[in-house]
């Protein structure tokens, strides 16, 4: 496994998942899990994966005006990838096939925000396992570090199956418990021991 430290010592956090701390307010975060996508020097990006919209994907692909046949997952859920650029597509999947706009982020995942995806999945020819979401959550340089170090977030290594297999109203309690934390023990006031 590739070293998650990068030359000045700082532990990046691409491919984990943050994991909202009981005591989050935000309301664009709270109890949520993230999927962290990129993260350096410069900030970072990921996709919330547990945040469902009432809009479905035939929803969406009727709105983009895609060709959809019988294959088409019609009722598949799009989720709230986070509070920044709402009106974009970002596709999580398992890295089955490449597409025109695809970042590669593990072995397990990818992430592409090319319609050409859309496209295959209206059909029912896209990748065998993905969640789509409009928007993202970002941070600024440094501004994930603090929210670290005031314990905002839970983080570990990320996990393909709480991603694509498992409900979406279980994944913040599964992922915490990846790293052996039942988060529903965790109390909800905020303040110290």
């Amino acid at each position: 496994m590739a070293d998650d430290r990068s030359n000045n010592d700082t532990i990046r956090l691409a491919n984990h998942f943050l994991i909202a701390m009981p005591t989050l307010a935000d309301p664009n975060f709270s109890q949520t899990v993230t999927y962290v996508c990129e993260h350096s020097e410069h900030g970072a990006m990921g996709i919330v994966i547990n945040r469902p919209t009432e809009v479905t994907l035939g929803d969406l692909f009727q709105h983009l005006e895609l060709e959809t046949n019988e294959y088409c997952p019609f009722d598949d859920t799009v989720f709230v990838g986070g509070p920044v650029k709402r009106d974009r597509g970002f596709v999580l999947h398992t890295p089955d096939v490449p597409w025109e706009s695809s970042i590669q982020i593990s072995e397990d995942v990818a992430l592409t925000t090319s319609r050409d995806i859309l496209a295959a999945l209206a059909l029912g020819k896209g990748p065998d396992n993905c969640l789509v979401a409009l928007g993202y959550a970002g941070w600024g340089a440094g501004q994930l570090e603090e929210e670290m170090a005031q314990n905002a977030w839970l983080s570990g290594p990320a996990d393909p199956g709480v991603i694509f297999r498992t409900a979406t109203e279980e994944r913040w309690r599964a992922a915490a418990l990846r790293l052996g934390i039942d988060i529903s023990r965790l109390s909800f006031e905020a303040g110290h021991a």
